[in-house]
């Protein structure tokens, strides 16, 4: 077998409606259009939702939702960038002081990615269990 002699199983693969071609093929004079009105016209459309210039459903009905200020204002740091730091006090002030988050951060944790190779005490922002038990074993600590 080759991929030139592949050919599509039986029936599975019907040939197109031929509209418009006689009353014969049971698809003539509207072609399966229906008579009159916009959808039987060529070039008749309209946009999705339009209820022919009645208020549509979408803007009806009321907004519902939001979004949490809060995913606005957290910010993860992975444990590398922790390492290449000169601090050895860590909070949220001395992050936005070095440029590591922006002012408007509120909520920090720090995840376990990468390594630390220097002790380190963390105050003020959330750690993960596994990044905590790898700043614990070089001597760090969190408060």
């Amino acid at each position: 077998m080759y991929l030139n002699s592949i050919k599509p199983g039986f029936g599975s693969n019907p040939s197109r409606r031929r509209l418009g071609r006689g009353i014969g093929s049971g698809l003539g004079k509207t072609a399966g259009r229906g008579h009159k009105g916009q959808k039987s016209r060529a070039g008749g459309f309209h946009k999705t939702g339009f209820e022919g210039g009645q208020m549509p459903l979408q803007r009806r009905l009321p907004k519902r939702g939001f979004v949490s200020p809060k995913s606005n204002q957290s910010f993860k740091i992975r444990l590398s960038t922790i390492n290449k730091l000169t601090e050895d006090n860590i909070n949220l002030v001395t992050l936005k002081e070095m440029g590591i988050i922006s002012r408007q951060i509120k909520y920090v944790k720090i995840y376990l990615s990468g390594n630390i190779e220097r002790k380190v005490t963390l105050s003020g922002v959330s750690v993960t269990s596994g990044a905590k038990a790898a700043i614990e074993s070089v001597g760090g600590s969190v408060e």
